[in-house]
């Protein structure tokens, strides 16, 4: 077996990983893909104030990258990493709205969370992945996921502050998102982030350009902003203070991932387990990759994962031919020009949104696997984590200082192993 699929044409109505389909099909397939992604990883760059053609532009070569290491083997989109947005916006003290002037120091945790990622990846490879489980079970990675979602909190809740009209919005554009969410059909609900911000896109468009009701969307920049450009990276910088608040997040990006190619596994039939070290270190080097240009730390996306479900489409070749239109897109400034142009109450709505689904989504870790909460060792390795995480409680030694979810991360991780010694099961 090469080390690359030797992928035949696809001879039945499921498309397995190692099968291709004809390029008059794959085309429209990974632009579907690549709408998949395309809310959360335009939103989260520009929650945090980085450059969406950045981040979009990584997104791509990432995924080429993550392609390579797994041998096209792993059907994958890396998208920007909603996980990294309470850490990189305490690190740098931004508070939303605009571009972050401290992006090169939040690069350098991002680089320090890959570096992290994929030596765990590496060993990983060596020994498997029996370690990983046993060091982060569902009660522990549900209580670190959602200790960020809640770590967030107050970041939504400040953006909803404004006049009349832009709560007005910023709630219009919440229940876009839960009405597509719930009663949508299945295409549609992959894709409610998107449908919500052109919703709440449309509506500012109308109050404010029409009606002149809300301050109206300057287009004047878009017009201005050539097609074709180099995008505007940056250089990283190490500072301490933000890779010890940063680089923790390479354990949420293990355990998320580990859950998504145990899925894709399920999906397609085909257990993808040895996969999971080549996994790890592709995801981790991209991120580090993202890192050195000023772009967001990448992960899989269940968005996509969702799309294969639906179509019962898992050829790994949808993807590279994604991630090259992902970077034909952030070689055009007039594209993100265009993204600049979202409303802020907009963006609030769409905090709340996802910041919330952030929080709730790991609750279905704990449903999915069982956790007990009635057993003691569970309920309070949970309950100091979220404390710790909601409360962005700071651990600070001299210069050191490991932030909210820092102490929750490494809280939930210790507690845990240490409730277990000499326990009778």
């Amino acid at each position: 077996m090469g080390y690359f699929p030797d992928w035949r044409p696809a001879a039945g109505a499921t498309v397995l990983p190692d099968e291709k389909l004809p390029l008059t099909q794959a085309v429209p397939m990974s632009l579907q893909h690549l709408l998949a992604m395309s809310g959360s990883t335009i939103l989260a760059p520009l929650i945090m104030g980085f450059d969406p053609n950045v981040a979009v532009f990584f997104s791509g070569i990432g995924t080429l990258l993550f392609f390579a290491v797994t041998g096209g083997r792993v059907p994958s989109y890396l998208g920007s990493s909603f996980a990294f947005i309470a850490v990189i916006m305490a690190a740098t003290g931004f508070a939303g709205g605009g571009p972050n002037p401290n992006i090169a120091v939040a690069l350098g945790g991002i680089i320090a969370a890959g570096l992290i990622y994929a030596l765990i990846g590496l060993v990983v490879m060596a020994i498997g992945t029996g370690w990983v489980e046993r060091l982060m079970p569902p009660a522990v990675t549900g209580a670190i996921g959602m200790s960020i979602g809640l770590n967030l909190a107050p970041v939504a809740v400040k953006q909803l502050a404004g006049s009349h009209a832009h709560l007005s919005i910023a709630l219009a554009t919440v229940l876009c998102m839960a009405l597509v969410s719930v009663y949508g059909r299945q295409a549609t609900r992959r894709i409610a982030v998107l449908i919500a911000l052109l919703f709440g896109y449309a509506l500012v468009l109308i109050l404010g350009n029409g009606l002149g009701l809300v301050p109206g969307i300057e287009f004047a920049a878009v017009a201005a902003a050539p097609w074709f450009g180099v995008p505007n990276f940056v250089t990283p910088r190490f500072e301490w203070s933000a890779i010890t608040l940063i680089a923790p997040v390479a354990i949420v990006l293990v355990a998320e991932n580990l859950g998504h190619i145990k899925a894709l596994g399920a999906i397609t039939g085909q257990s993808m387990d040895r996969y999971i070290g080549r996994g790890f270190l592709g995801d981790g080097l991209a991120t580090m990759l993202a890192g050195t240009g000023g772009g967001t730390g990448v992960t899989t996306y269940a968005e996509n994962i969702g799309v294969m479900a639906m179509t019962r489409v898992y050829s790994t070749l949808i993807f590279p031919m994604a991630a090259a239109i992902a970077i034909f897109l952030g070689l055009s400034p007039k594209f993100g020009a265009i993204l600049q142009t979202i409303p802020a109450p907009v963006l609030a709505g769409l905090a709340v949104s996802v910041f919330g689904l952030i929080a709730s989504a790991m609750a279905r870790i704990w449903v999915d696997n069982k956790v007990d909460f009635s057993d003691p060792r569970n309920l309070f390795t949970v309950g100091v984590a979220l404390i710790l995480g909601a409360g962005d409680f700071t651990v600070t030694i001299g210069s050191f200082a490991l932030g909210g979810i820092g102490t929750s991360t490494f809280a939930a991780l210790l507690l845990y192993q240490l409730l277990g010694i000499g326990r009778r099961q």
